[in-house]
């Protein structure tokens, strides 16, 4: 996972976008290609040119793009939006945005492949829109709040997509990503999502031995990531709650869905994906309970979100998984999936994979450090299959790996046991209801500048709420 960088305050960029409204707008915006044939949708229109747009221009945006225009010497980056324009332009504190995306393709002989001319550098809450509109295909690296509004109308306008993980951040998030991938099966748009594990060898060899029997019928299952935590950004004088929310945007769960949603899916989607009959499109468990809290994540800049989260989930199959993820710091740093089976375990992790019988002896073990990296993987096989029009989405099992980690969220949060139909069913969002950077998103801080966290056992879930 790459990290956003801590920025100052760009009153230009406030000033430009202080009136724009996110969700106003998104409808008419969609209406006008909603009569058109579904057939015009599926491929690239007037030439062999790919005109790629990329929607949020942090750290995963400005890698992204360059991962993709290096997939296809027919792409180009054609269009940038973001909500800050110092995003765009590389001014903030950390650069990133184009000036990285230039010096990063020249490297990879790819420089001449950028186009985009202030004219098609769009800032504010309604820049997606417009990046849409631009170009044939669209990588969306937005925070992942936003993520199902952007896919929703990339799709409704015919577009190519590769979607950042993860896609959603509550039930409405969710259920908006699934109407979207079935429409973008009908009009036979290409998805890719950034779940780079079903794109790494590692994890196919595993996969294979796991479907073949190696390790006998599936049982029980771990995953980690532990780590001493990410970036922070600080307020700055002048600048609105909603931007420095938007500009720390880890910490609040309307954004990032809190930190089992924004990094530890990795590995509840390795869980999901392999304790699925399908590995097409991976399943997602029944129920979910587990514990969690807040024990260092106590400063003015770390919002609203917990710092560790242990939960148990039951799978339809049988199976029951145990996820832990931690940001603390001096403690043990772990990034792995284990799966257990009547015959064997096996053991994962970025690159390596082994299978042990239930006796300790290796059976099994894969390493090849000269594997192509999975991250340029993913949009090698976009591109593909953009050019060779085969299908492929693969927003239908990331939906669920998303919404697996909101689940886990919900049980540690409330202390309670929380069913996958009825939070499906419930359909909550804690999306705030207006966007613009004079509004007020939830939550809001006390007195002291801290924000309400969540209490186990008093906490509500979101459709209990009177």
């Amino acid at each position: 996972m790459k990290n956003e960088a801590n920025e100052k305050p760009t009153s230009e960029a406030t000033s430009q976008t202080s009136r724009r409204k996110f969700i106003a707008g998104t409808a008419a915006a969609t209406a006008a290609v909603s009569a058109l044939p579904i057939e015009s949708y599926a491929q690239v229109a007037g030439s062999d040119m790919i005109k790629v747009g990329v929607i949020g221009c942090g750290g995963r945006g400005s890698g992204a793009i360059v991962q993709n225009l290096t997939a296809s010497d027919n792409a180009q980056l054609y269009a940038m939006g973001d909500a800050f324009q110092d995003k765009i332009d590389g001014t903030g504190v950390r650069a990133t945005g184009l000036p990285v995306i230039q010096k990063n393709l020249e490297k990879n002989g790819k420089g001449k492949q950028v186009d985009v001319p202030a004219s098609r550098q769009f800032a504010g809450f309604d820049a997606y829109k417009k990046v849409i509109d631009a170009c044939d295909l669209v990588i969306i690296a937005t925070p992942p709040g936003f993520r199902p509004y952007h896919f929703e109308t990339a799709v409704e306008a015919g577009k190519h997509i590769f979607l950042e993980k993860p896609v959603c951040v509550d039930a409405a998030g969710y259920n908006k990503v699934i109407k979207a991938a079935e429409l973008a099966d009908e009009k036979k748009l290409k998805v890719v999502v950034g779940l780079q594990r079903h794109y790494q060898d590692s994890y196919l060899k595993a996969l294979e031995k796991v479907r073949a029997g190696v390790i006998g019928e599936l049982i029980s299952g771990q995953c980690w990531w532990n780590s001493g935590g990410v970036w922070t950004v600080e307020r700055q004088p002048g600048w609105s709650e909603m931007e420095y929310q938007m500009r720390n945007w880890y910490y609040f769960n309307w954004l990032c869905g809190d930190h089992i949603c924004e990094q530890h899916i990795h590995n509840i989607d390795v869980l999901n994906w392999f304790f699925s009959d399908n590995s097409e499109t991976g399943g997602n468990p029944i129920s979910a309970q587990g514990m969690g809290g807040r024990e260092v994540r106590n400063g003015l800049n770390t919002g609203e979100i917990f710092d560790h989260h242990y939960v148990e989930f039951r799978y339809e199959g049988g199976q029951i998984a145990n996820s832990q993820c931690r940001h603390q710091k001096n403690c043990l740093n772990k990034v792995e999936e284990e799966i257990h089976g009547s015959e064997g375990v096996l053991y994962t992790s970025s690159g390596k994979a082994r299978i042990l019988d239930r006796k300790g002896k290796e059976v099994w073990n894969y390493r090849n450090r000269k594997a192509k990296n999975p991250y340029q993987i993913e949009h090698d096989v976009l591109h593909q299959h953009i050019r060779e029009n085969k299908p492929i989405n693969n927003a239908h099992y990331a939906a669920k790996s998303s919404f697996t980690t909101v689940l886990g969220r919900l049980a540690t949060y409330s202390g309670k046991n929380v069913t996958w139909d009825e939070a499906v069913k419930s359909d909550f969002s804690i999306m705030p209801k207006e966007f613009a950077f004079d509004a007020a998103p939830m939550p809001v801080p006390d007195k002291d500048g801290l924000y309400p966290t969540a209490k186990p056992g008093q906490w509500p879930l979101p459709w209990a709420k009177k």
